[in-house]
């Protein structure tokens, strides 16, 4: 049987290296339970972190914890509206036959964002419904698609977790099997695991099976994971690592365009540097931003090792004093901006549209007219019925 299996976590209290995430869960599935769900009743939580971190394990913990029977998907198995209708909603709709509870688990949520039949806007129509809590994992949950969906669900991070409580994980288990394996072999397995607790696990297994001499420290060797790393874990490492030539490559691991990350280092630098280091860390970011605009105007793309080089090396390289403990990123204020400013641009053309085939002109000439187009529709009520407007875009007229 493999060793994942066999000692996968079956309380919250076999649970290590996550204590802050377990709290978080344990209040919100108490507040679910109880009826007392804050932040406008959100009946869903995202658990969302790198691979083998236990967010699929610790659902199913909760469901044994609640006495729950689990009812488990994967994103990947339902690719639109009515397929995820009809498998998801009677699993919300019906009481479970055997358990006095029911926990919903849709793993592996990063696999939804390529639905292109409605199946992620049913889903959280589903998740205002239900009478469950639903669990939803995923890797990367700040994907641009997912945006809806992080608007109705408890966001809970699990951190990626150190070597040495993944060390001592694999020293319990090596008791419990009565096996000896060399404390360096050990220490190895769990250094470069980088955080992938699953990954070590099936590392010491396959390692326990070899005999003799095949077991010399010396002799062994891991190969080490190339894992996607999420943008915090990025910002801690650029923050608070001293510069190095892993610096120079962090940002190649996150699955995120490049101007997006500026976004995110631009946030968040005030968070960790003061003064003459604040100072510096942003004359080297506005340096970054001229190459970018460099590499679009004039597509020097030979610039963007430019870029990258003053993004992460030369903003670690001016901080003098790390600041000690754990820091709070933030997500960039400026993309909610513009997504609130493209929201607004949004309801403006689906108007200018809707007037222009109405008085059969055409549409740029609708939108270049717009603010006295604007005034005429405001004014008169039978003509914004002949529009057919919605509520969306009657607020729009309202508030400008």
């Amino acid at each position: 049987m493999p060793w994942v299996e066999k000692y996968r976590p079956k309380n919250y209290s076999d649970i290590k290296g996550q204590s802050q995430a377990i709290n978080k869960i344990k209040k919100f599935i108490e507040e679910f339970y109880l009826g007392k769900l804050t932040r406008k009743k959100k009946k869903a939580m995202i658990l969302y972190g790198p691979p083998g971190t236990g967010k699929t394990t610790i659902a199913h913990v909760i469901a044994n914890e609640t006495s729950s029977e689990i009812f488990e998907l994967n994103a990947s198995d339902f690719r639109d509206k009515e397929k995820l209708k009809s498998i998801l909603r009677p699993a919300i709709e019906q009481k479970s036959l055997t358990k006095k509870n029911k926990v919903i688990l849709i793993d592996e949520a990063d696999g939804i964002s390529s639905v292109d039949k409605g199946g992620l806007s049913e889903l959280i129509s589903l998740i205002e419904e239900t009478t469950y809590p639903v669990i939803i994992t995923a890797n990367d949950v700040w994907s641009k698609k997912l945006a809806p969906l992080r608007q109705k669900c408890e966001l809970i991070q699990l951190k990626e977790i150190d070597y040495n409580t993944i060390k001592s994980v694999l020293f319990d288990i090596l008791r419990k099997e009565g096996l000896f394996i060399d404390n360096k072999i050990v220490t190895s397995i769990a250094i470069k695991a980088k955080g992938d607790i699953r990954a070590a696990i099936n590392d010491l297994q396959t390692i326990s099976k070899l005999k003799g001499k095949d077991l010399n420290p010396d002799e062994i060797k891991f190969d080490e994971r190339n894992k996607e790393v999420d943008i915090f874990s990025a910002l801690r490492f650029i923050f608070k690592g001293k510069p190095s030539s892993e610096t120079l490559k962090i940002f190649d691991s996150v699955q995120m365009p490049i101007d997006e990350i500026i976004l995110w280092v631009e946030e968040n630098i005030p968070a960790e540097y003061s003064d003459v280091e604040l100072a510096k860390a942003y004359e080297l970011l506005g340096k970054a931003d001229i190459f970018k605009k460099r590499i679009y105007r004039q597509q020097y793309w030979r610039f963007l090792v430019y870029e990258n080089a003053l993004l992460s090396y030369g903003i670690s390289s001016v901080k003098k004093n790390t600041k000690i403990g754990f820091t709070n990123y933030k997500k960039p204020s400026r993309i909610l901006k513009i997504w609130l400013n493209n929201q607004k641009t949004s309801k403006k053309k689906s108007i200018a549209k809707k007037y222009a085939e109405l008085v059969h002109i055409g549409q740029k000439r609708a939108l270049k007219e717009f603010p006295i187009i604007k005034e005429i529709i405001k004014s008169d009520k039978e003509i914004q019925e002949k529009l057919g407007l919605d509520e969306d875009e009657l607020a729009y007229l309202k508030q400008e």
